[in-house]
This record gives structure tokens, C-alpha cells and sequence, in this order.
């Protein structure tokens, strides 16, 4: 009896210690503020305009590989200068950069603008680019031959969104403004569109109802979806769908090959969830394999590289802070104090990793050969 108590105790004790020893080996359900720097990240939505690496190293010493996406946007370089710069940044840091080209709505209605841009968009795949963008001067600016807006669904656009669906080469979207756009400035939600479109009333849409509506920009874009089902798809800044995510659930449920980044409207996000905490954290861990980490820094041509690598690690930092902790906290585009989401680590894995590398599946490669085959 005595032998047989030893052997029971030796065994209990031996199973304690490797339960202790496959606890300490499995991985931490949440993130702190502490692994910042080591977990493995991608920001899915800047733009580096400036000819130099500054912003790559400084991203890359923060855990942060990064996709720049150039822009049809007169404010920006010309997109020959844009797809210029990350194509050097692609070459020299194939495994931490990455970039979308973008193509020119310059001569619109021509004879050779469409030959032109889809040969635009073959090169520059073929020289790296893992995603082409199209920008919201379609919708709300390019004007035809009529003088009529050119939108995201017209039938002349439509082979450009053939050839991409055929190809299967992602298409990121950004159609609209915010939704505070077209609403009084005493209704929009967070300050920063206060403030912005206090001193722009020529952006106010609310003002110009002679330009399309909201819904009409965003019933376009679905017309458009509908005509190419199997076309990847993202929609950047939430699919300008950044005030509701019940709105953005449904549209990721009626679109099974779409995405969304959340670039420039995490403080959208921080609003609903002040009044909905538990709604917004759970969209989050049911579409986890559905939204990318995205900020939309931008990097501008000249100034200082440190002021810049500073202003992106505190916006980093504060992100962070909100998405795996449930630390209260303010912001200036707020008006009231709000909780941390806390999300388990496994979602914070895909939204700041996982998804990025899924969706563009030829990202961060070091053999550049493959990438294009």
C-alpha cells in the first residue's frame, strides 16, 4: 500500500508539473501594452511620399512592416513620383514594405484611356504592386464629356474592374466621405470632422446638395460589387460605412470576397463603442478575419523624418492601447472619455497581421520572382 501511495503521489506530482509546463507554453490570451514592440504588425493604409526610408526603419524597429497606396490626389505627387518612390522602397525592403498602384483618371472619355490605364496597371503589378486603388475623385469629381459626375459604377469603368476580377488582383476602394460629410456640424460625431469641415464648407456636402447624396455613393459602389462578385475587395476607411458597424456587418456579410481597413476612422469606432461598448467589441471578434489595422499616416515630401516617425508611434501607441486594453481613455475627436476593447490576442493577431497577409497574398515576400508569377 505505501509503494502504491508513493507511485500515486510521484505521478500527481508529475502531472502538475507538466500542466505548469504546457500553461507557461501556451500563448497569452490578452496583449499589454508591454508587447507592442514584439508582436509582429502591419499598417495596412499609409502613404510615403518622400524619397527616402526613414519611415520603413522606424516602422520596422516598432514591430511594423507597411503597405503604402498611392493616389490619384492632386495634393500628392504625381503618381509617376509616388509609384516611383515605393517601387525603390519595395526593392530594398522586400519583406517589410509593400505598396498599391494607383492609375490616372487624366483623359477620361478619350479613345486610349482605357488601353492606357489597364497597361498602367499590368506594369506596375508586374514591378511589385499587390493592389491597385481607386480614389473618390470618381464620384466627386471626374466630370464626362456631359459634365455629368463619373461614378464608381459607370459602364466605362466597368473593364477595369473586369480585368482585376479575372486576374484576381485586389481592388481597394475608396468611395464617399465620412457619412458626417453630408450631416450638419452639429450632428457629425467626432471633432475632427467639425473642424475640418467648419474651415472647408466647399468639402460640406451638407452644403451642396446639388452633388450626389451619401447613399447614392454607397448603393454605386454595391451596384458595382454586384457586377463582379468574386473581385477582391477593400474597402478602405470602412467602406465609408464608419459610422454603424451594424452597416458594415452587413456589408461584409453580402460580400463574402470584401474587406475593410479601418485607415483614418478608429475614432468613429471609439464613438459607437462610448455608447455600445459590448456591440462594437463583438463586431470586432465576429469579422476578425475581415478588417486590417490601417491608420492612413502619411509621410509628406519634406520636414522632419523624427517629428513624423514621433507623431506615427504615439498614434500606433494610442491604438494599440484601445484595441488590447480596457484602460479608459480620451481623445481630442472626442467629447467624453471611453473604455478599451480588450480584444483577445488571437483576434488582435489577425487584425494587425493575419488579414493583411491573406487578403494580399503576395505581400512581404523576399523572393520577388514568385511574387509576380
Amino acid at each position: 500500500m505505501k509503494l502504491k501511495k508513493i507511485v500515486w503521489t510521484m505521478a500527481s506530482l508529475l502531472c502538475g508539473v507538466l500542466l505548469i509546463a504546457c500553461k507557461s507554453q501556451a500563448p497569452t490570451d490578452f496583449y499589454t501594452l508591454e508587447d507592442f514592440s514584439r508582436v509582429e504588425k502591419i499598417d495596412a493604409h499609409v502613404h510615403i511620399n518622400r524619397a527616402n526610408d526613414a519611415f520603413v526603419r522606424g516602422a520596422r524597429a516598432l514591430g511594423f512592416r507597411l503597405i503604402s497606396i498611392n493616389v490619384d490626389y492632386p495634393d500628392f505627387p504625381p503618381i509617376a513620383t509616388q509609384q516611383a518612390i515605393t517601387e525603390d522602397l519595395y526593392q530594398r525592403y522586400p519583406r517589410e514594405f509593400a505598396f498599391a498602384s494607383t492609375f490616372s483618371m487624366d483623359g477620361w472619355g478619350e479613345p486610349d484611356w482605357l488601353g492606357n490605364t489597364l497597361e498602367q496597371i499590368r506594369v506596375t503589378r508586374e514591378r511589385g504592386a499587390i493592389a491597385v486603388k481607386v480614389w473618390k475623385n470618381v464620384g466627386m469629381d471626374v466630370r464626362g464629356a456631359d459634365g455629368r459626375l463619373v461614378m464608381i459604377d459607370n459602364k466605362n469603368l466597368m473593364p477595369v474592374f473586369d480585368f482585376l476580377e479575372q486576374e484576381q488582383f485586389p481592388l481597394i476602394g475608396h468611395q464617399a466621405e465620412p457619412k458626417n460629410c453630408w450631416l450638419p456640424i452639429e450632428e457629425m460625431t467626432v471633432n475632427n470632422d467639425r473642424q475640418y469641415f467648419a474651415e472647408h464648407p466647399q468639402y460640406h456636402m451638407h452644403n451642396h446638395p446639388e452633388f450626389p447624396g451619401y447613399e447614392e455613393h454607397m448603393e454605386r459602389r454595391d451596384q458595382m460589387l454586384e457586377q463582379h462578385s468574386s473581385l477582391r475587395f477593400m474597402g478602405a476607411h470602412m467602406a465609408s460605412l464608419e459610422w454603424s458597424v451594424d452597416e458594415l456587418a452587413k456589408f461584409l456579410d453580402r460580400y463574402p470576397h470584401a474587406v475593410v481597413d479601418m485607415a483614418a476612422r478608429i475614432g468613429q469606432l471609439q464613438y459607437q463603442s462610448m455608447h455600445d461598448y459590448e456591440k462594437v467589441r463583438n463586431f470586432f471578434i465576429r469579422y476578425r478575419d475581415r478588417i486590417l489595422y490601417a491608420t492612413d499616416l502619411t509621410q509628406p515630401p519634406t520636414g522632419s523624418d523624427e517629428e513624423f516617425l514621433a507623431e506615427a508611434r504615439n498614434v500606433w501607441l494610442a491604438d494599440w492601447q484601445y484595441f488590447t486594453s480596457d484602460d479608459e481613455m480620451r481623445s481630442s475627436n472626442l467629447n467624453g472619455p471611453f473604455k478599451g476593447l480588450k480584444l483577445p490576442a488571437a483576434v488582435i493577431d489577425d487584425l494587425y497581421h493575419n488579414n493583411a497577409r491573406r487578403f494580399f497574398n503576395k505581400a512581404f515576400s523576399n523572393n520577388k520572382t514568385a511574387q509576380h508569377n
